[in-house]
């Protein structure tokens, strides 16, 4: 027997649940793209979008998924064969780098490996290493969504100011914007890489950019710009169709429009705190469930080095995660990450490691109500693991509602 019928959890880092509002507000006619409610709505998403990232910047949508906004990036602030120095903590670090050196940039990648977040020391001794300045960019992400690590990009940027090197420093922030904490202009950030499908509660299909004064006037001579990815025309667009070079995301804005409402009618800072709050109870749970069972445990061991917008963990020994991950979709309606990026020699298909997110439009009882199914899951699957896990993650809810 299951007990999955009734409405489903997609507790996956991407897509990322939608909520009824930003389902309710795409479900419309196709609008006109020329005049009227299009138009005049997305006039009031610019600033909203530069009040998310915390900057004053520029902002620019793509018809993309994440693989296109890092597109969008690499291809205005490089020329080709120009330098990039990547600081890789994990898949999505790898792919972003992969991205730039098949445009044809040259790329300098720095694997900090998948438990490990980026070492602002050895940034800034490379960067003194460059006197020569061919290094045009550093690039990394904020939260790489395979490992579930957390870099301090402050920290990062003080290390390109200590080497007195005038890199420009490009985050990725796909998981992380409206789950973590970022302030862009206050952290010397000159690009985000950013997409719809995960804190933004959008479908996938929106490829966002946000660049400072600084990475506009570096990269005007920029030429791996073909005219879709050029953000010159998007930056400063006098006619609609120039936003997107084309035909609009119709559906998808509106939908945007209504998460901005609802991450703004929360309070930023508030939404940072919610994702923290429900970030340390799933890694409570996990703590107790490893309590004694060394082949379960959390990626990250430092807590100021995790996301809080999704959890990386071992649950071993393989295939036990994979197991677990399918007992919980079928039995239960609660759909788990894969160990995406996580295989070992002796664990070629990851089989062991899964990730719980717990980003966008998550709150306390979707949270408890995941550690509760996987529990069951374990019990039913006799999976050797620590008591109290629920309890732990009840009482972190407890303290910070």
């Amino acid at each position: 027997m299951s007990l999955a019928h009734g409405r489903p959890y997609l507790a996956i880092p991407g897509p990322s649940v939608i909520p009824d509002r930003v389902l309710s507000a795409m479900h419309r006619a196709s609008p006109n793209i020329y005049a009227g409610a299009l138009p005049e709505m997305v006039a009031g998403l610019w600033p909203d979008l530069k009040r998310l990232a915390g900057t004053t910047g520029h902002v620019g949508i793509w018809l993309a998924n994440g693989h296109g906004a890092w597109e969008a990036a690499n291809s205005n602030l490089f020329s080709r064969g120009e330098k990039a120095l990547v600081l890789s903590t994990g898949r999505f670090g790898l792919s972003w780098a992969e991205s730039a050196s098949k445009a044809g940039i040259e790329v300098e990648l720095f694997d900090f490996g998948r438990s490990t977040p980026a070492d602002p020391n050895r940034l800034e001794s490379a960067l003194r290493a460059d006197p020569r300045h061919e290094i045009k960019a550093v690039l990394v992400t904020q939260t790489d969504t395979s490992s579930s690590l957390r870099n301090d990009i402050a920290a990062l940027r003080a290390a390109i100011d200590a080497a007195g090197h005038p890199a420009l420093l490009a985050v990725d922030g796909i998981a992380s914007m409206g789950c973590d904490e970022m302030r862009m202009d206050d952290w010397g950030v000159d690009l985000i890489v950013g997409a719809s499908q995960k804190g933004l509660m959008v479908p996938p299909g929106l490829g966002l950019i946000w660049a400072s004064e600084r990475a506009v006037a570096r990269c005007k001579g920029a030429d791996l710009r073909t005219p879709y990815w050029d953000w010159t025309p998007r930056f400063n667009a006098t006619e609609f169709w120039q936003h997107w070079y084309g035909t609009a995301p119709t559906h998808h804005l509106f939908g945007l429009r209504e998460s901005l409402d609802m991450i703004f009618e929360e309070g930023l800072e508030a939404v940072w705190k919610r994702h923290k709050a429900l970030a340390r109870a799933v890694w409570a749970a996990f703590d107790a469930w490893g309590a004694d069972h060394p082949h379960i445990a959390l990626n990250v061991a430092d807590p100021a080095q995790r996301g809080h917008g999704v959890t990386a963990a071992r649950i071993g020994p393989a295939p036990a995660a994979t197991r677990l991950r399918a007992w919980t979709e079928t039995r239960a309606g609660v759909t788990l990450g894969i160990g995406l990026g996580m295989d070992t020699a002796d664990d070629p298909r990851s089989d062991g490691s899964l990730r719980v997110a717990h980003m966008g439009h998550v709150n306390a009882h979707m949270t408890l109500g995941a550690l509760a199914v996987m529990e069951a899951g374990m019990q039913a699957l006799n999976i050797p693991h620590g008591a109290g896990a629920v309890e732990a993650a009840a009482r972190v809810i407890a303290q910070s509602a």
